[in-house]
C-alpha cells in the first residue's frame, strides 16, 4: 500500500476507532451510564423539539389560511403578527383539547365506573340463572355456579389497596413527591419554551443547521440529509394530520349515530373511539372493545347494535373516508403497514405503533430511489419490470 498522506489519515481513523469500539465494549456499564447522563440533561429539549414538530403542523394550517402571503405581504406588523398569532391559536387549540378531557372524559368515565359496579351486580344473577338452565341436567356445574359471589365493593377495596400499596413503595416520603412534580414541572415548562422558541424561529434555525452542515460535511452529502429531513418532515406531518382528521370524523360518526339509536355512553365512546383511532388498524378495535363492554353491562342489546354499527362505520371510514382524508400520504402499501404497526407495537407499545409507520415510509422511499438509482445506472427501465 502506497502510504501517502490520504493512506494514513484512513489508517489513523480505522485505529482511533477500532480502539473505541474495544473501549466501549470493555466497559459498556460506564458507557451506558454516561449516555444516560446525556439524555437526562437533553430530555427537556427532546421533548420541545418534540412539541415543536407536532404543533408546527396546526400551526402552519392556520398561518396558511388565516394569513396568506399575498394578503399580509404589503402589512408590515400584520406579516410580523402572523407567526405568534397563528402560534397562540394552536395553544389555545390543545387547552380546548384538554379542557374537553379533563371536563367531559374523565367526569364521564368516573359516573361510568360509579354505575359499572351496580350494573354488573345486577348483570351477574341474570348471567347465572341463564347458566343453570343451561346446565340443568349436570347439579355440580348448576352448584358451583349458584354459589359464585361477586362483591363489587370488595374489588374496588382491593384495587385501591393495590394502587395504595404500590405508590406507598414507589414514593417513600412526601418530599419525594414534590420533588418528582417540581422536576416534572421544570421539565415541561423548558420544554415548552424551547418549543415556542422553534416554531416562532424556525426560519433563522433551519439556515444555521444548512450553514453548520456544508461547513462540515461534502456539499453532495450535506445535500442528501437535507433531502432526507424534508421527506421525513413531509411524511410524518402528513400522516399525523391525516390521522387526527381522520380520528375526529370517526368519533363523531360514533357519536352522532349513537346518539340517534340511543345507545348508552355515546359521547364518552365516541371520544374514546376518536383517541383510540390514532393508533392504526388496531386502534378503533380497541375502543369498540372498551364500549361493547360498557354498554353490556347496561344492555346486552344495545352492545350487539353498537357491534353491528361500528362494523358499518368500519366499513364506510376504511373505503371511503381513510383513502380521501390520509390517502397515500404515507406512500406505504398495505403489508407494510401493518408490519409497521406490528414491529413498533412489539418495540415500543403505542408510540411505536404511532411513529413506526412515518419512519417505515421514509426507509421505504429511500430505499426505493436506491433501486430506481441502481437499475438507471444499469440501463434498466422498471417500467419493463412491471
Amino acid at each position: 500500500m502506497d502510504l501517502n498522506k490520504e493512506n494514513i489519515k484512513k489508517i489513523r481513523g480505522i485505529i482511533i476507532f477500532t480502539a473505541l469500539l474495544i473501549v466501549c465494549l470493555w466497559k459498556y456499564d460506564v458507557v451506558f451510564e454516561f449516555f444516560r447522563f446525556i439524555f437526562g440533561v437533553t430530555f427537556p429539549f427532546i421533548l420541545g423539539g418534540a412539541f415543536a414538530f407536532v404543533l408546527n403542523v396546526p400551526m402552519n394550517f392556520f398561518q396558511r389560511h388565516l394569513f396568506p402571503e399575498e394578503r399580509i405581504e404589503k402589512i408590515r406588523w400584520l406579516k410580523k403578527a402572523a407567526r405568534p398569532f397563528s402560534l397562540i391559536l394552536v395553544l389555545i387549540l390543545v387547552i380546548g383539547v384538554v379542557s374537553v378531557v379533563m371536563f367531559i372524559l374523565i367526569p364521564q368515565l368516573g359516573a361510568t365506573f360509579g354505575s359499572l359496579g351496580s350494573s354488573i351486580q345486577n348483570f351477574v344473577p341474570k348471567v347465572q340463572k341463564w347458566a343453570e338452565n343451561v346446565f340443568e341436567g349436570n347439579e355440580q356445574i348448576r352448584s358451583w355456579i349458584g354459589n359464585l359471589n361477586f362483591d363489587w365493593n370488595r374489588i374496588m377495596e382491593v384495587g385501591v389497596d393495590f394502587f395504595r400499596h404500590g405508590a406507598g413503595n414507589m414514593l417513600d416520603s412526601t418530599i419525594t413527591v414534590a420533588r418528582s412534580i417540581i422536576s416534572g414541572l421544570t421539565t415541561f415548562f423548558i420544554a415548552f419554551v424551547f418549543a415556542c422558541y422553534i416554531l416562532l424561529q424556525k426560519e433563522k434555525l433551519n439556515i444555521q443547521v444548512k450553514k453548520v452542515m456544508f461547513a462540515f460535511i461534502p456539499r453532495g452529502k450535506a445535500e442528501a440529509a437535507l433531502e432526507v429531513f424534508s421527506l421525513t418532515y413531509n411524511t410524518f406531518s402528513s400522516f399525523l394530520t391525516g390521522q387526527c382528521v381522520e380520528a375526529v370524523i370517526l368519533g363523531s360518526m360514533f357519536a352522532v349515530s349513537m346518539s340517534v339509536l340511543k345507545i348508552p355512553y355515546a359521547l364518552l365512546i365516541g371520544i374514546v373511539i376518536a383517541f383510540t383511532a390514532l393508533i392504526p388498524i388496531f386502534g378503533a378495535f380497541i375502543g369498540c372493545a372498551i364500549g361493547a363492554f360498557l354498554i353490556f353491562m347496561v344492555n346486552p342489546v344495545k352492545a350487539l347494535i353498537f357491534v353491528i354499527l361500528f362494523l358499518i362505520l368500519q366499513q364506510i371510514e376504511g373505503n371511503l373516508i381513510y383513502p380521501h382524508v390520509v390517502g397515500n400520504s404515507v406512500g406505504l402499501p398495505s403489508i407494510w403497514v401493518l408490519a409497521a404497526v406490528s414491529i413498533g407495537g412489539s418495540l415500543m407499545g403505542i408510540v411505536g405503533m404511532l411513529i413506526f409507520i412515518p419512519i417505515v415510509s421514509v426507509l421505504y422511499a429511500l430505499f426505493r430511489e436506491i433501486v430506481y438509482l441502481k437499475l438507471k445506472q444499469q440501463q434498466i427501465d422498471p417500467s419493463e419490470i412491471e
